[in-house]
C-alpha cells in the first residue's frame, strides 16, 4: 500500500470516557455549528436579523433537513428498507440524500424565518456560503463510516478501506477515489468563492443562493459520476446526476431571467420591482 494513501478509521465511534459518540453525527453537528455561526454573523451585518434569529432558524432547518435527507434516501433506495422499516430512523449509520436535505431544510427554515419576521431574501443571502461550509465538514462523516468512495485508483491520495468494507468484485487492498474528500474540498472552495463574490459585488436578493445551488450541484454532478455504489440509472447517468443537472439548469435559468428583468429601463415606483436602488442624489444604482 502506498504510504501516502488516505487510511480509514477502524471504528465509526468516538469514546469520551463512558460516552460514545457516532463520528458521523458529530461531523454533521460540527458543520451545523460552523454554518450557524457564519450565517448569524452575516445576518447581523446585513441588518436582516440577530444571531438568536439565525440559531432558531437553524434548529428548524436542521430538523427539516435531516427528515428531508433521510426521506430522499429511503425513497430513492427503497429496496434497502423494504421489509426492514426499523432501519429508516437509523441515520447515524449513514444514508442522507443532500437534495432532499436542502429541500426540507429550506422549507422549514423559511417557515421559521417568517415566524420571526426575518426577510427571506436577506436570509437566503446570509446562508448561501454557510451551507457549503456545513456540507464540507459534514462530508467527513462519510470517511468515518467508510462510505462515499469512487472507482478504484492507485493515485497517491487514494482511499484505503477495511477488507470487510470492500465492495463486491474488488480484491482486498484495493484503493479508491476519496469522493467524500473531493466533495468536501469543492464545498469549502465554493464557500470561499461565494464570500468573495458577496464582498465585491452588490447582488440582487436571491442570486447568491442561486449561485450556491449552481456551484454545489455542478460539483456533485461530476463527483457522483465517480461513485460505484449501487444507484438507479437512466440513460447512462445516476439518478443524483440527473437531479444535479436539473438544479443547475434551473439555477442558471433563474439567474438569466432575473438579470434580464433587472436591466429593464424603469422609473418611479417600478424601480423597486426591477431591483435597482435610488441613491441619495436621485441617481439610480443597479445591482448585479
Amino acid at each position: 500500500m502506498n504510504p501516502l494513501n488516505i487510511p480509514s478509521p477502524s471504528s465509526g465511534t468516538l469514546s469520551i470516557g463512558p460516552l460514545k459518540l457516532t463520528a458521523y453525527g458529530l461531523m454533521i453537528a460540527l458543520g451545523v455549528v460552523a454554518a450557524t455561526a457564519l450565517a448569524g454573523r452575516r445576518l447581523v451585518r446585513s441588518h436582516t436579523g440577530t444571531r438568536d434569529d439565525m440559531s432558531s432558524i437553524a434548529v428548524w432547518g436542521v430538523v427539516g433537513g435531516v427528515i428531508g435527507a433521510r426521506a430522499y434516501h429511503v425513497v430513492t433506495d427503497w429496496e434497502l428498507f423494504a421489509g426492514h422499516l426499523e432501519r429508516i430512523p437509523l441515520i447515524w449509520k449513514g444514508g442522507l440524500g443532500i437534495p432532499g436535505g436542502l429541500l426540507g431544510g429550506t422549507i422549514t427554515g423559511l417557515f421559521a424565518a417568517r415566524r420571526r419576521d426575518v426577510a427571506i431574501p436577506g436570509l437566503l443571502t446570509a446562508v448561501a456560503p454557510a451551507i457549503p461550509l456545513a456540507q464540507s465538514i459534514g462530508r467527513w462523516g462519510n470517511w468515518w463510516n467508510q462510505e462515499l468512495f469512487g472507482r478504484a485508483t492507485t493515485l497517491p491520495w487514494a482511499l484505503s478501506i477495511s477488507d470487510d468494507k470492500q465492495p463486491t468484485g474488488y480484491a482486498p487492498g484495493t484503493t479508491f477515489h476519496p469522493a467524500f474528500l473531493y466533495e468536501s474540498l469543492w464545498n469549502l472552495a465554493l464557500c470561499a468563492v461565494l464570500l468573495q463574490i458577496d464582498r465585491r459585488c452588490r447582488l440582487r436578493p436571491g442570486r447568491l443562493f442561486a449561485l450556491y445551488l449552481a456551484g454545489y450541484f455542478s460539483g456533485r454532478f461530476w463527483i457522483e459520476g465517480l461513485r460505484i455504489d449501487p444507484a438507479h440509472q437512466f440513460a447512462g447517468l445516476r439518478l443524483n446526476q440527473w437531479v444535479a443537472a436539473a438544479v443547475v439548469f434551473a439555477s442558471v435559468v433563474y439567474l438569466i431571467v432575473d438579470r434580464y428583468r433587472s436591466r429593464r429601463i424603469v422609473d418611479g415606483v417600478a424601480v423597486a420591482d426591477a431591483g435597482v436602488d435610488v441613491e441619495e442624489d436621485g441617481s439610480i444604482a443597479q445591482t448585479l
